[in-house]
């Protein structure tokens, strides 16, 4: 059975990078009948923090990805947490240490950062010199009786090469020769990520690690020697290309929001949101359909149609498709979603609001735009002297407009419509002649959406308060 794996570390907010590696592996998961976990790797004590750990757990559940096995529902291969699975990781440091396939390292700061020093004025790339790779016995207990705290280094072969199998990629060599003695556990007691990784993964019985891939020439040649050396089955690896910005640069706050929790606040739409990430580095079969729910995604997921290019991030392609979600939302619900992202003293009644999401959302990119379109009907800007001038020569217009207004017993956007077609009629007034005044009159504006629906959305004493205050001056 596939088994795949989340794990994210619960040191700042999931960003949107969290959010295709979360997703392409649920969707492979689900595709193929598999099972998907959330692990969170928490090792790092001082900036693991409780708060990100539930944004972690309410973003996926917001975006609709639901998990099998995860720290708040358990599963068979527990516990999920890192931080609760040190005792594990011991074992199999201690595994190592008695198989020779590890050592304790007693070097000082200074001493590695001297040696590093050294191999960049030789022109050599630094890795550790291995200086306490065959202590005797007696100079390891000789050391611990002094108090020093060792790290322990895994003891990588001198010679060889590591094959990475990348169902994306094909395969990659890496010669051993390049990589160092690394560090597997700290001195402080909690091991590195590529150790408790692999413990994790093995355990877990992970079959398909897929991951971004900045973790294929660090990472992945590292973790394949620790499988090894405990005779761990290797899982299948699949690297993903890196999300880039629109200036193909990495992805950063300055290409706009990174924090699924911004997205959110915004007012993005989860659905556009996993529409958009899970096209992002993926090609379906069906090139020309824009439009993907989560079922059709896993439907249409296969990790033969990974691209091997960076992923470019389009903030504005986002916006557009957030847009199009936006408009194809039922009324009612969007009415509902909106409502925590509309400032109370814009809601004349519940009704109102209804009317107002109807009349505006082809206005409405993300869901809080809705306050700055509400701030500028309720509170245009003052009029210009020149647009005062202008009005008052429209006089008529506006007199007649407003005997109208007064006569008008239905409140409705096509009553007020039919009132300034009438008006125009009687005063042989039609076109930019008609509605440019008007317009001008209520919004402040020379342009935006239709004038009958700024009218309706004020409300008839508004309106008329407006005409007046421009007549009366």
């Amino acid at each position: 059975m596939v088994r795949v794996r989340f794990p994210p570390s619960p040191t700042g907010y999931m960003h949107i990078g969290n959010v295709r590696t979360a997703l392409f592996n649920y969707l492979y998961a689900r595709k193929n009948k598999g099972k998907f976990i959330l692990r969170i790797e928490d090792t790092d004590k001082e900036r693991s923090k409780k708060e990100y750990e539930d944004d972690i757990i309410n973003g996926l559940k917001w975006l609709g990805l639901d998990w099998d096995e995860g720290p708040d529902i358990g599963g068979p291969f527990g516990p999920y947490r890192q931080s609760e699975r040190l005792d594990i990781y011991y074992s199999y440091i201690n595994k190592l240490l008695n198989e020779s396939k590890a050592y304790y390292c007693f070097c000082s700061e200074e001493e590695l950062e001297k040696d590093r020093e050294e191999a960049l004025k030789k022109g050599l790339m630094p890795k550790y010199s291995r200086r306490c790779r065959n202590l005797t016995k007696e100079q390891i207990q000789e050391k611990l009786d002094k108090g020093i705290k060792p790290v322990v280094r895994f003891k990588t072969p001198l010679n060889g090469e590591i094959i990475v199998k990348d169902l994306i990629r094909g395969d990659l060599t890496f010669p051993l020769e390049n990589l160092d003695d690394f560090v597997i556990l700290r001195s402080d007691g909690i091991p590195t990520y590529n150790f408790a990784v692999v413990i994790d993964d093995a355990l877990m019985r992970i079959t398909d690690v897929i991951r971004g891939e900045d973790h294929l020439h660090g990472n992945t040649p590292r973790q394949i020697l620790i499988y090894n050396a405990l005779n761990f089955n290797i899982p299948n690896f699949a690297h993903l290309p890196m999300i880039l910005g629109e200036d193909h640069t990495k992805l950063s706050k300055r290409h706009g929001s990174v924090s699924l929790k911004d997205y959110e606040n915004d007012g993005y739409l989860p659905e556009a949101l996993v529409n958009y990430m899970g096209l992002l580095g993926f090609s379906p079969e069906n090139k020309e359909k824009e439009f993907f729910s989560l079922k059709e995604l896993i439907s249409e997921f296969n990790l033969k149609n990974l691209s091997k290019s960076n992923a470019i991030f389009s903030s504005s392609k986002l916006k557009w498709l957030n847009h199009k979600y936006i408009e194809m939302t039922d009324n009612e619900k969007l009415t509902e979603l909106i409502k925590k992202y509309v400032n109370d003293e814009y809601i004349v009644s519940s009704e109102w609001l209804k009317d107002a999401v109807r009349l505006l959302k082809e206005h409405i990119f993300v869901l809080s735009d809705i306050n700055n379109i509400l701030n500028d009907i309720f509170n245009p800007l003052p009029l210009d002297n020149e647009k005062i001038v202008f009005l008052k020569e429209q006089k008529n217009l506006l007199n007649e407009f407003l005997i109208g207004l007064e006569n008008l017993n239905q409140w409705n956007e096509n009553e007020i419509l039919n009132l300034i077609r009438d008006t125009g009629k009687k005063l042989g007034i039609k076109g930019k002649n008609l509605y440019y005044p008007l317009r001008i009159v209520v919004s402040h504006k020379e342009e935006g959406f239709e004038i009958y629906v700024y009218i309706y959305l004020i409300g008839k004493d508004e309106t008329k308060k407006r005409i007046m205050e421009v007549i009366n001056s």
